[in-house]
């Protein structure tokens, strides 16, 4: 089977705005690279996308969904493709990259909410960073992706 005939994998990411119109990344734990990226992660069987983005943010933030307030749902799915040194190396080889469906939400909370340790740790350390600096932290595989949520959301955040 070739990569163009692999499905995307479903999968649903937070763009996370501060009251100060911040974004929330996250520096992954598993690469070697300067990797930040927004929280993400995959569409289980029969679940949302809504409810997975509120499940993932949980699971690599600490971050409950009574502290966010949802925004914005973006308007169709984005896609990336994975680099082919990484292709066959994740999620088993299934897949050829993700299909996502993004969330703007609003943090409620404190910076002392986030919890970035937890049960399945993805992220080292987090930060807020200026929307216009979110592209050039990205890997450059998903900077297309990042850049059209960010046009989407920009006017929102």
């Amino acid at each position: 089977m070739t990569n163009e005939n692999l499905p995307y994998r479903p999968c649903a990411g937070v763009m996370l705005a501060n009251r100060d119109g911040r974004i929330f990344v996250g520096q992954r734990l598993d690469s070697s690279a300067d990797a930040w990226q927004m929280p993400q992660g995959g569409i289980d069987p029969g679940e949302e996308a809504e409810e997975a983005a509120i499940r993932e943010l949980g699971e690599e933030t600490g971050i409950h969904g009574g502290l966010v307030e949802i925004i914005a749902r973006s308007s169709t799915e984005h896609f990336y493709d994975l680099p082919d040194h990484l292709m066959g190396k994740m999620w088993g080889g299934k897949y050829r990259g993700q299909r996502q469906h993004w969330f703007l939400m609003r943090f409620m909370g404190d910076d002392s909410d986030v919890d970035i340790e937890t049960e399945h740790q993805e992220f080292r350390t987090w930060r807020w960073v200026e929307l216009d600096d979110l592209e050039k932290l990205i890997v450059p595989f998903k900077r297309q992706l990042y850049r059209a949520v960010v046009e989407e959301f920009r006017p929102l955040v």
